[in-house]
């Protein structure tokens, strides 16, 4: 007798746990082998996200118990990344909202599940698929469906070229962070990275975007509609919007300059005049700025906003009006930590910090790294000639113009196999 069906869906982000109970990784999604018309397709594995945000593969023969509450394995993993090897497709990055058509003739639906059952022998075979119909539309024009589960046979597979929605995969990762997704993304195939980012808001896209190697950006950004992708550059920091824009040709970088809003198309602009590899290029132009007359209660207010990164609110700058970039004269800056120290009225002329000299938007990047591990900063302003405030750098500014250009494709440190570990494929 068979073992009772097991959802995908319901699987997705439990833990991975070794047979002492110690937690080896989160499950990401499973494999199939695609054996086409002939005979069900075949779980070949789990994709497992180990720590140091590495997805690897679990071959289904190191499985001893999967439910959906945990998953157990034998505890041997391969550490090497994963990446698909003939026709194996991946069940939540390939199959979930492909369409299907059902055999019965009541026609089209699109897949948002796959049950799988162990057989006597030991092998995960596909069983079932939970699809969504739609049936019309409501009296508002929202369209209507209902829900069947059906035989693997029951259902047959699209084309793989054909246009696969993404609102599954996208619903169950709404809480990943924009680094996780971007990892995602970029293990995709070019079509199905597509379908994803036209499914993404604009402001998650633009998040997820700036954590893309450069040529997943420009292939992401070429497929938008003109307007859309405008749309998204806004949503981007303006260094990380410049940065993208730069890999594209002079005549779309204008095209897309001229639809962006007047105030976000002047900071990118601003920002490409700068040569490649100066402080200006890679430089935040919206700093926390404020007079020398603001309180230590309108500082932390100021830094507390949401949108403002940790390392910018690390250090608020002091400059005369007026405060947008470029500023009056720049004066000096007060850090954080010494706005906890001193009460809400006090302003903070009286308490900022004189002696940290700025750097300038001339100076190159290998200058402001030096000066951030110099002096233990995670941000420092920048200035131009005339002394004025015209950005800031922080940290994650120029990390990565000091990675090597594939960090994001690297793996993390390797860590040594287990004794005995096989290779990640049978």
């Amino acid at each position: 007798m068979n073992s009772p069906k097991i959802f995908v869906a319901r699987l997705l982000g439990l833990d991975v746990f070794d047979p002492l109970g110690d937690r080896l990784g989160r499950l990401r999604d499973v494999v199939v082998l695609d054996r086409g018309r002939t005979g069900r397709s075949a779980a070949t594995g789990l994709v497992i996200e180990v720590p140091g945000k590495k997805r690897v593969f679990v071959p289904m023969t190191r499985v001893t118990s999967m439910d959906s509450g945990q998953i157990i394995t034998t505890g041997l993993i391969n550490l090497r990344r994963f990446s698909r090897r003939g026709a194996e497709q991946t069940v939540a990055g390939d199959l979930f909202d492909r369409r299907v058509h059902l055999t019965d003739g009541s026609g089209e639906a699109v897949v948002e599940d796959l049950g799988l059952e162990r057989q006597r022998n030991g092998d995960w075979l596909v069983s079932d698929l939970y699809v969504r119909r739609d049936t019309g539309r409501t009296a508002f024009g929202r369209s209507k469906g209902e829900h069947l589960l059906v035989a693997w046979d029951e259902a047959l597979w699209g084309t793989a070229s054909a246009p696969q929605a993404a609102t599954s995969f996208v619903a169950a990762h709404e809480d990943l962070k924009a680094a996780d997704l971007a990892d995602m993304l970029h293990e995709m195939t070019e079509k199905r990275r597509v379908e994803v980012a036209n499914e993404l808001q604009d402001e998650r896209l633009a998040d997820v975007l700036q954590e893309l190697p450069d040529d997943d950006q420009v292939q992401i950004l070429s497929h938008l509609d003109v307007e859309r992708a405008a749309d998204v550059l806004e949503e981007m920091d303006p260094d990380d919007a410049a940065d993208l824009l730069h890999e594209l040709p002079d005549s779309q970088q204008e095209l897309l300059l001229e639809l962006m809003e007047p105030e976000d198309a002047e900071d990118v602009r601003r920002l490409l005049e700068y040569e490649e590899d100066t402080v200006g290029s890679v430089m935040t132009p919206v700093p926390v700025v404020l007079p020398p007359e603001a309180t230590v209660a309108e500082a932390m207010a100021t830094i507390r906003q949401q949108e403002i990164s940790p390392a910018l609110a690390s250090l608020v700058i002091v400059a005369r009006p007026p405060l947008e970039t470029p500023t009056g004269r720049y004066l000096g800056v007060v850090h954080f930590q010494r706005l906890l120290r001193y009460p809400p009225p006090e302003a903070i002329g009286n308490i900022m910090d004189k002696d940290l000299e700025p750097v300038s938007d001339l100076d190159s990047v290998v200058h402001v790294t030096r000066e951030l591990a110099t002096y233990n900063l995670t941000s420092i302003p920048v200035v131009n000639a005339q002394h004025r405030v015209v950005g800031a750098v922080s940290v994650d500014d120029v990390l990565d113009h000091i990675l090597p250009e594939d960090w994001r494709a690297m793996d993390p440190d390797e860590t040594p196999e287990p004794d005995g570990a096989t290779p990640a494929r049978p």
